[in-house]
């Protein structure tokens, strides 16, 4: 085990706009659309939780209060339900709620990427490692989440985790995938990354799937850099900076994880978390057949 710093504070970048889900995301945050009865944002803060995470730094943007209002009290709907005698639901979303003070919200005025999302956490992270979870992507996990496992791999490796997923090679090309090398005790050091790399030449089949932990020297690397790929600082440019000096791992996660920023991994997910509840499965997995059987 290696004497690393406890990953306390976790960041989320919340700003984007959305645009494939419109007009849902016209007035709604793509965050706050349900898989099944929880917001994606609250699946993606659960994980966090279950890691042992104390402290949620949401970057957003524009029309995103209603996100600060989730993870809030909500005093009328809390009255109604004691009143009513719903002890239950009301267990529920005090389980839910992070303690007062957990939570922190800083804005990205303006849409420069990845990278200055990050960037615009720095104050709030400080000088000690942190969790990166990007909320378009949800994990379904047996055991532990994914997060978890993360920080397994953390506490005996240091430096910086990246999350990948293994996918046959002929998909690669739609993926930013890791370039690594085994050390003597099994572990994925990763020496490069390729975004979408051309059909034959991937250097790996493992994909960067949007949950990191990384250290703070890459906000000293974010501070100077310059716009990369559609204009925006990229934080994988940082991540190839910061790897000439630090070492970063790869963590082949168990568990199945779903893109909600798009439409097909929305839909999936939904289905996915559907069948795996006890109390909607059978009644759910009836429809499903009927469903199909009759288009």
């Amino acid at each position: 085990m290696s004497d690393n710093k406890k990953i306390r504070k976790a960041v989320l970048p919340v700003a984007g706009l959305g645009t494939r889900f419109l007009p849902a995301t016209k007035a709604m945050p793509k965050e706050m659309l349900t898989i099944v009865d929880r917001p994606i944002i609250q699946h993606v803060v659960d994980e966090a939780k279950a890691a042992g995470i104390e402290h949620f730094i949401f970057v957003t943007g524009r029309n995103k209060t209603v996100i600060e209002d989730h993870f809030d009290k909500q005093v009328e709907l809390e009255a109604t339900l004691r009143d009513r005698g719903k002890t239950e639901q009301l267990a529920m979303l005090d389980d839910l709620l992070p303690e007062a003070g957990q939570t922190s919200y800083t804005r990205q005025q303006s849409p420069q990427g990845l990278g200055h999302a990050v960037w615009c956490a720095r104050d709030l992270v400080g000088n000690e490692p942190f969790a990166l979870l990007l909320p378009d992507v949800i994990v379904q996990a047996a055991d532990q989440s994914c997060m978890e496992q993360m920080m397994e791999l953390y506490n005996e490796t240091g430096g910086n985790i990246i999350a990948v997923d293994e996918v046959p090679l002929e998909k690669t090309s739609s993926y930013g995938v890791v370039k690594y090398e085994e050390d003597d005790k099994g572990h994925k050091k990763i020496d490069g990354m390729v975004e979408k790399p051309a059909a034959g030449t991937a250097p790996s089949n493992l994909i960067i799937m949007g949950r990191y932990i990384l250290q703070p020297e890459i906000f000293d690397i974010l501070e100077t850099q310059s716009a990369g790929a559609g204009n925006e600082i990229q934080l994988t440019d940082a991540m190839l900076a910061l790897m000439e000096r630090q070492d970063f791992y790869a963590c082949v996660y168990e568990g199945r994880s779903f893109d909600c920023g798009s439409k097909i991994g929305f839909l999936t997910a939904n289905a996915a978390f559907a069948l795996a509840r006890e109390d909607l499965a059978p009644a759910f997995r009836a429809e499903l057949q009927r469903l199909i059987e009759e288009v």
